[in-house]
């Protein structure tokens, strides 16, 4: 085979890999498998509740002020500084907060579960889990995925009311370009139910990949510290 196609023939042996990887850990979520380590599952939940919610809350806080800043200012370089909530509603919810939200996941908990997981398998910690008859794929990965389907969900909600709230602090405290009552008539006009539920689905969609190819490559590691550095030299020589 030509060499140039060589790189394109491991992507798509790396994809199948994954989406294989993926499916199994999908299969047994779904199939009420992973139920038999819901513990497990709680437990994780609590260290992602626990560990990311601040630093996700505090991305999308950012983010939430960027959206009201810019859209009092363009508003009102066009003539219609009333309507700066109509930029803050479609910036907050449809766009940014989403992709904030896929950002801080896979920065934050995408990273950790990588080093968490490699470190295990790693360190054989993975292999004691199979000799003891556990199955580790469950144990590892498909617990940490209920767990965030468990909490990022609310996780999510709570990070739209932050931006909200910043945007509304920045346009209306902040700048001063509207009034409280102003703002949020235009605001909550140019948005609906619907809205907020196809976010939801576009921000759990981009933080179910996350984990599941955070958790592909943490469980696939190989290598590691170990097997390059030297061994220290024995005490019996």
């Amino acid at each position: 085979m030509p060499g140039w196609l060589a790189v394109p023939r491991d992507w798509l042996s790396s994809l199948g890999e994954i989406a294989k990887f993926c499916g199994r850990i999908l299969f047994e979520v779904l199939g009420g498998r992973v139920l038999r380590f819901f513990g497990e599952a709680l437990r994780q939940a609590g260290i992602l509740i626990l560990s990311s919610t601040i630093v996700i809350w505090g991305l999308v806080f950012i983010i939430g002020l960027q959206c009201g800043i810019e859209g009092a200012y363009f508003n009102r370089a066009v003539g219609s500084p009333a309507y700066a909530g109509v930029f803050a509603a479609w910036c907050d919810l449809r766009e940014l907060m989403p992709y904030a939200f896929g950002y801080m996941m896979s920065a934050k908990v995408g990273t950790g579960l990588v080093a968490e997981i490699g470190a295990m398998r790693i360190s054989d910690e993975i292999d004691a889990l199979e000799v003891m008859g556990i199955n580790s794929l469950v144990f590892l990965c498909a617990t940490r995925l209920l767990a965030a389907w468990l909490v990022l969900p609310f996780v999510y909600i709570a990070a739209v009311g932050a931006g909200f709230f910043a945007s509304y602090l920045a346009v209306v405290q902040q700048i001063g370009e509207v009034s409280s009552g102003g703002f949020f008539l235009i605001f909550w006009m140019f948005q609906n139910p619907p809205d907020l539920l196809y976010s939801v689905i576009k921000g759990m969609a981009m933080a179910t990949v996350i984990v599941l190819v955070g958790c592909y490559y943490g469980y696939t590691a190989s290598g590691g510290p170990s097997a390059s550095a030297p061994r220290p030299p024995s005490r019996w020589c």
